[in-house]
């Protein structure tokens, strides 16, 4: 999980400044690159996820962390490459760029946001059974530091190397010494080894469980047939939407509401504390409730923090809804695209399933802050883009009252 921050909006982030300077781009030109190659990537995600059921996770996530090396290795190029196109009058420098960086966008999104992202966490759901829910708490907690962390410590490699050098070393990191690492330690399944899930772990006390996993195994086009994958797929894209439009607009979104960009800013580490807590406790409880609660609490989240978007020009006390309500859907984010898909569809297509709903979840991701910048070139706020956002969790909200486990509505 941590070697996809290269392919991160975290990990790309600390380069946006050096690559404005040192390339032919312009900053709505890089922002509509890196559109592109994360809408290219989701739409490819769902193929990943099938070829990982077939081959398993140590083959795909050393070919994913070869590939991501490479792609990390190509961005380091970009300008020579534009440079060689511009002397042989193919193309003009701001073109070739734009063409170049999309490619190479599209490569870290899909091989590191993507694949990896995806292969490592089901590689766990499956190395799990009853104790799914702890062991993915444990996992946020890890990937929640390791992602707060990236950006700080990426802008001092990028200070010592350069952006070039920066990369390099990424590249030499996940396609080389990450790739050993996986052919090491990854296993697909305990029962390829001979192993149980839990270790066979026998049920303590009288807690009653909802089941780990169904009767039967879904495929993905019967996964797609059903309402509860969609209320959980809709319900996580429309999530990355809202959250990432406004991470990408946070210093003008709160500008709009008198408050300057130490305060911006200030939002972040309040927000991961609660999100933290709140994952790991409900990454517990998933265990022990029905997803539905917590589909349900998701969404609550959402309301409660564009209702406080909707009133950021008028009350100060908005930027504390926010901060609660974004550590909500931040929290619960974690537990559901983790814990849903094999308690729900079984373990045999989880890459497809898992795959299909993520492809959803990057494009709502690429939409967000594309939404957000109309919103506010168009009226001069964001009041626009909140209400349709919170409209539109408050019809998930209402979904989310039958999303009842597949399985069970079928006994």
């Amino acid at each position: 999980m941590l070697m996809s921050v290269p392919g991160q909006t975290v990990g790309v982030s600390a380069f946006t400044e050096d690559l404005l300077r040192d390339l032919a781009v312009k900053r709505d030109n890089l922002s509509l690159a890196y559109l592109v190659g994360t809408v290219t990537s989701g739409l490819m995600i769902t193929r990943a996820g099938k070829l990982y059921d077939r081959h398993g996770a140590r083959v795909m996530a050393f070919f994913a962390g070869l590939m991501l090396g490479l792609m990390l290795l190509y961005l380091t190029r970009i300008d020579r490459i534009a440079g060689v196109m511009q002397q042989a009058n193919w193309i003009s420098p701001a073109v070739a760029t734009f063409i170049l960086l999309s490619v190479g966008f599209w490569g870290i999104r899909f091989f590191g946001q993507g694949m990896l992202t995806m292969v490592s966490r089901n590689m766990v759901m499956k190395w799990f059974d009853k104790r799914r829910g702890m062991a993915n708490a444990v996992l946020g907690i890890f990937t929640a530091f390791g992602f707060s962390l990236a950006p700080q410590v990426l802008s001092r490699v990028i200070e010592s190397l350069e952006w070039q050098g920066a990369w390099v070393a990424l590249a030499i990191m996940a396609g080389l010494l990450f790739t050993v690492f996986v052919l090491v330690f990854f296993r697909d399944n305990p029962r390829s080894c001979g192993l149980q899930p839990d270790g066979n772990m026998r049920s303590r006390g009288k807690r009653k469980r909802p089941p780990s996993l169904p009767d039967r195994d879904f495929t993905l086009f019967e996964a797609r047939r059903t309402l509860a994958f969609w209320a959980f797929t809709l319900g996580l894209s429309m999530a990355a939407l809202y959250i990432t439009g406004v991470t990408f607009h946070v210093v003008s979104i709160f500008d709009t509401g008198g408050m300057d960009e130490t305060k911006a800013l200030s939002i972040f580490l309040p927000t991961s504390f609660v999100a933290i807590t709140l994952q790991f406790g409900f990454s517990y409880l998933s265990d022990y409730v029905k997803l539905k609660y917590l589909l349900l609490i998701f969404v609550a989240g959402m309301i409660i923090s564009t209702s406080g978007l909707l009133l950021i020009a008028r009350y100060a006390f908005s930027f504390y809804i926010i901060i609660a309500g974004n550590g909500i859907v931040f929290g619960l984010y974690a537990v559901l695209i983790g814990v849903t898909w094999p308690r729900f569809f079984g373990l045999k297509h989880l890459g497809a399933i898992s795959g299909f709903s993520m492809s959803w979840t990057v494009i709502g991701s690429a939409m967000g802050p594309y939404l957000f910048s109309l919103s506010k070139k168009y009226s001069g706020d964001y009041s626009n883009v909140a209400l349709l956002c919170l409209v539109l969790s408050g019809v998930l909200f209402l979904v989310a009252l039958r999303a009842d486990n597949p399985s069970e509505a079928e006994k």
